[in-house]
């Protein structure tokens, strides 16, 4: 990847688990970096095996990735808006790691789903047909389309869009308007149409309709399914959301708002047992993975927990901070199964912010009081388990020298946080 040295004085915050703005804005182009090495290594790949890629998806790849570029020329924010979205990341590393074939050539149709939600974003004149998959029509970070046809043509004023199922006389009594400015909201209307809803106070999405919101395999080592979206109660989420927001500013304003810039999506996933369940996808870092946690503390922890899952992929895409994994395995105290190294490394510094986030929720005013106690003992648990787990890594011949390093500075922090707290008042 061609980018800056990672600035020392940030790496040691990163690692130090110090919300400061210019972490989270390098890993955003970091992220950025990433996503385009991706999307031109599958362009490539294309390229190198047109002849092994159905005529009719190799054309439709082709004209959708002219139609990025002219949106580009324009509107570079939006293009890079698009393609920065979690769920795109999930959807290249899907469509790289597929051998060739039926399956490779439906993932490629994505791209055409990319390329209409930029172009209609950006606002100005459209008109062409797509392919609707199973009747559906996706339109990433925007909402979901469902028609009864195999395509649909997409014709779109400067701010209006009308959609035309194949063979059908009349539009689709659905329609999107663009709000706002260039690069503003599309918002619809109309049988069929699903928007992905934002969750308040921010720019968080609540998306239980993107295709590529939980890929095969699942996130993280752990396997989850996807929620249906009938199932998903909105206000419920959008009140625990709030509850969630409201504990972290209380608590830590500055981790608070690190959440609010750095989780894009919060997809809602079918829970496993009584306990609420938290994933990330190492390719679609700001995005959360969970079941609807029953209150809001909960909510609180896992989108610090796996916010941190999200930083540090991101960190190790851009400097490394382990080797390939020789097949070690070592035993922590947050899993009963035996981890490599990369998952000992990944848990302790999401169990270290929960940690640093307990150590604060005891000692900060207007926390409830039993948040307030419940976090004096996960505190105690939790801090002990890292503790037991630096050890483990600063001993492994698997970690990079930077690797290393920001496990010592991780150390540092962990030291920095002592025993309990005392109870605040």
């Amino acid at each position: 990847m061609n980018s800056a040295p990672l600035p020392a004085p940030v790496f040691v915050r990163l690692a130090r688990l110090s919300p400061a703005p210019d972490g989270l804005t390098l890993l955003r182009s970091a992220l950025h970096a990433r996503r385009l090495l991706l999307l031109k290594a599958l362009l490539v790949r294309v390229q190198r095996h047109r002849e092994s890629v159905e005529p009719g998806a190799l054309g439709r790849f082709d004209r959708a990735w002219d139609l990025l570029e002219r949106v580009e020329e324009r509107h570079p924010a939006v293009v890079r808006d698009v393609l920065d979205y979690p769920t795109t990341g999930a959807w290249l590393a899907d469509a790289l790691a597929e051998s060739p074939g039926p399956a490779f050539d439906r993932l490629l149709g994505h791209l055409d789903n990319l390329a209409v939600t930029a172009a209609l974003r950006a606002g100005g004149p459209l008109d062409l047909t797509v392919e609707t998959p199973d009747g559906l029509l996706p339109l990433p970070g925007v909402g979901r389309l469902a028609v009864a046809a195999d395509r649909v043509r997409v014709s779109a004023g400067e701010r209006t869009v009308r959609f035309h199922p194949d063979g059908a006389r009349h539009p689709v009594p659905a329609v999107l308007r663009l709000t706002g400015g260039h690069d503003g909201v599309l918002a619809g209307h109309g049988p069929g149409w699903r928007a992905v809803r934002p969750l308040p106070g921010g720019s968080a999405l609540l998306d239980d309709l993107d295709p590529y919101r939980v890929p095969f395999g699942g996130g993280g080592g752990t396997v989850v399914a996807a929620a249906d979206p009938a199932d998903t109660d909105h206000a419920a989420w959008a009140a625990t959301w709030c509850t969630a927001r409201d504990l972290l500013a209380r608590t830590d304003p500055g981790r608070a708002a690190e959440v609010a810039r750095g989780v894009r999506a919060v997809v809602p996933v079918v829970p496993r047992g009584p306990r609420h369940l938290g994933a990330t996808l190492s390719a679609a870092p700001g995005a959360v993975l969970t079941s609807l946690p029953a209150e809001g503390q909960g909510m609180a922890e896992t989108l610090v927990h796996e916010l941190h899952h999200s930083k540090l992929a991101t960190l190790h895409e851009l400097v490394p901070l382990y080797g390939p994994g020789r097949g070690a395995v070592h035993r922590v105290g947050w899993r009963s199964d035996p981890r490599p190294i990369a998952g000992v490394l990944h848990g302790a510094y999401a169990h270290l912010a929960l940690a640093d986030l307990w150590w604060r929720a005891v000692t900060a005013d207007g926390v409830p009081a039993a948040w307030r106690s419940a976090a004096g003992q996960q505190f105690d648990d939790i801090h002990d388990q890292v503790g037991e787990a630096l050890p483990i890594l600063l001993e492994s011949d698997e970690l990079t020298a930077n690797g290393r390093e920001f496990v010592r500075q991780m150390g540092l922090h962990h030291a920095s946080l002592g025993a309990t707290p005392l109870v605040a008042g």
